[in-house]
């Protein structure tokens, strides 16, 4: 006689976190959308007025350190040929729409899912890129950029755990479990990847920071 196993049923914290997840989704994008676009647009407007005026020091340029000036000089500032920042305002553009779609009530197909996956995928695996680059290459940090790295983490975090949630995208059973452990707790990773982002740049940057004490 076999046995049939039966999958472990939900219990109340899981379901509560992965109901969290969904229902927030619509306002992390719109709000993460904006923010953004909002800083994309900025750099855009820095990055023109510099273009036109070798001499001008854009706004965020405060210190050695944060100097968005030191940034936008330099090839990672136009990885595809043209400013970073108008990449930043179709992407973001796209992003807020969608949230604002969905808290509309839109219920988009399984395509547009997969695409949105793969567009933030591709978002955070850039943004990544770039601090790098920022911290241990360019030595130096643009705040409107930041910016950007604070709007792209949370979008390309939620997008996926509804994901998986909603099992739009199918994992085998014990990357499953992983999925569930990481929805529960979608918060406290969350915050462990920007402490550990904070952590790069004050380890990075410490004889900087030390001399404004």
């Amino acid at each position: 006689m076999t046995t049939v196993k039966t999958a472990r049923p939900a219990t109340a914290a899981e379901v509560s976190s992965s109901s969290i997840v969904t229902r927030s989704l619509p306002f992390i994008l719109t709000i993460g959308g904006g923010l953004g676009l909002l800083a994309a647009f900025l750099l855009t407007v820095e990055r023109l007025r510099l273009a036109a005026d070798p001499t001008y020091v854009p706004a965020c340029s405060i210190n050695p350190i944060l100097s968005c000036g030191s940034v936008m000089k330099t090839a990672q500032a136009s990885v595809l040929g043209f400013p970073n920042p108008l990449l930043g305002i179709a992407a973001f553009s796209v992003v807020t729409t969608v949230g604002m779609v969905l808290l509309a009530g839109a219920r988009p197909r399984r395509w547009f899912w997969y695409g949105l996956q793969l567009g933030t995928l591709a978002g955070v695996v850039f943004v990544h890129w770039l601090i790098f680059q920022s911290l241990y290459v360019i030595g130096a940090l643009c705040p409107y950029c930041m910016l950007v790295w604070i709007a792209t983490i949370p979008v390309f975090w939620y997008v996926t755990l509804a994901n998986l949630h909603t099992g739009r995208i199918r994992l085998p059973r014990g990357a499953h479990r992983v999925a569930t452990a990481a929805t529960r707790y979608h918060t406290s990773v969350l915050m462990v990847w920007t402490l550990t982002i904070i952590g790069l740049i004050v380890q990075r940057f410490w004889s900087y920071w030390i001399t404004l004490i």
